[in-house]
């Protein structure tokens, strides 16, 4: 079925859906338009829903760091021997070796940074008779 206007010329069914959205696509409604509003409305609706529908990765900080003091030695200039409390480290019952060691670089990573490697690790207990990590790290 044709639509007339009140120019009398025929116009296409689907002809003023694919301008709208041409224009849509290019922006070209003035400012304070219906078509105008609607892209804005949009763009808000984007903005603010879809950080609850899309994983956008981002990941916040863990909160404060250590609750108790790493103590950090210098080990014969190219690494770092560190002791952490078990307290601040969180490695699960029979966890692996990998497992273990990304627990204890995670624990020593808001002093270190990210540019170590955990080459080994013992338990010891520190001055206070509480059971803690002793960790050896490279840079």
């Amino acid at each position: 079925m044709e639509a007339t206007n009140t120019s009398g010329t025929v116009r296409q069914p689907g002809h003023g859906l694919s301008r709208i959205l041409k224009s849509y696509f290019y922006w070209t409604y003035r400012r304070g338009s219906f078509h105008y509003d609607v892209m804005v409305t949009l763009i808000l609706i984007f903005i603010f829903v879809t950080p609850f529908v899309w994983n956008y990765g981002a990941r916040p900080s863990r909160p404060g760091g250590p609750q108790y003091p790493i103590q950090v030695v210098g080990n014969d200039g190219q690494g770092m021997i560190l002791t952490v409390s078990t307290r601040d480290v969180h490695i699960p019952d029979g966890a692996s070796i990998r497992q273990v060691r990304r627990a204890l670089r995670l624990a020593i990573e808001p002093v270190t940074g990210d540019a170590v490697s955990v080459e080994r690790w013992e338990t010891v207990t520190d001055s206070h008779g509480q059971k803690a990590w002793k960790i050896w790290v490279d840079r």
